[in-house]
């Protein structure tokens, strides 16, 4: 496994961490299952766990997947002490639709349920999900700084954000990781800048949905170009799109999800995998259809 800060003063993490929201939403598997699939993860080398309170089927399930993790860390025999938990606040599931809430007195009350959800006393990353165009941003971002001083929160995040809101957020308390979306088929934090903000100013990204989510993930496997590649270094297509992730820059931190230990054991195998430059133009330059 390769680790990274998780940005400047922060603690290592694997670079390969486990993103658990498919243990929680719609389609997701038992609780046993879920269970088992954190376990392999983690036993694989993967420190870092990504959840969020909105994990879950709508706004009576609140909480659901940062229970879970609770639970499997609980039941984990390794030592708790090297695995990070990343949550969020700034959505709500109303009737199960996803809903921006950046208000301060929400963030605050995600926050305390958040702890208790995940039963702790401090929360180790704690991400602004997405900014919310009816709250002023630094009026939202101020309200994660307050629980940093307050010590309920360690490190900050943000998620789903520009450069310049990166910018903003940064002159108002240091922000340790970005989470946005990067992906061979979506590759717009390479594009619009955020990739490269983030690795000139030592902040980590989190790549979320790394191997394109749902029906896009679905294709890979019948990728021409990265069904080669994977047969030339004998893994899954899978793991060769997430090693491409991790190749674009060392800030990197790739947060593929998982519904089974397979699945889970699969994705932390990127983390071995070394594309040689040709391979990577290959991916470059291939065409990933999104229609």
């Amino acid at each position: 496994m390769q680790y990274h800060p998780l940005g400047a003063g922060a603690r290592q993490v694997s670079r390969v961490g486990y993103g658990a929201m498919h243990l929680s939403i719609t389609g997701r598997p038992d609780e046993a299952t879920g269970i088992r699939t954190v376990h392999a993860a983690l036993d694989h080398g993967v420190t870092l766990i990504d959840t969020a309170d909105v994990y879950c089927i709508d706004h009576n399930d609140i909480g659901h997947n940062e229970r879970l993790i609770r639970k499997a860390l609980r039941q984990w025999p390794g030592d708790r002490d090297r695995i990070t938990v990343a949550t969020k606040a700034g959505l709500t599931r109303p009737d199960g639709r996803w809903a921006r809430d950046g208000r301060p007195g929400h963030i605050r009350a995600a926050c305390d349920a958040s702890l208790t959800a995940l039963g702790v006393d401090r929360i180790d990353l704690y991400q602004f999900h997405a900014p919310d165009p009816r709250v002023p941003f630094p009026e939202s971002v101020g309200a994660f700084r307050e629980l940093r001083d307050e010590g309920k929160v360690r490190w900050l995040g943000l998620s789903n954000v520009t450069v310049s809101e990166i910018e903003e957020a940064s002159g108002i308390v240091g922000i340790h990781a970005v989470q946005n979306r990067l992906s061979p088929f979506f590759r717009e934090a390479i594009h619009d800048g955020v990739l490269g903000h983030c690795d000139r100013m030592g902040i980590a990204f989190l790549a979320y949905s790394p191997v394109g989510g749902g029906r896009l993930n679905r294709r890979l496997p019948r990728h021409p170009v990265v069904g080669r590649i994977a047969a030339a270094h004998s893994v899954s297509p899978h793991a060769v799109v997430l090693a491409w992730v991790l190749a674009k820059s060392p800030s990197v931190i790739v947060i593929p999800s998982a519904r089974s230990p397979a699945h889970a054991v699969d994705g932390a195998s990127a983390a071995g995998i070394r594309l040689s430059p040709g391979e990577m133009r290959k991916i470059d330059r291939a065409d990933f259809p999104t229609g």
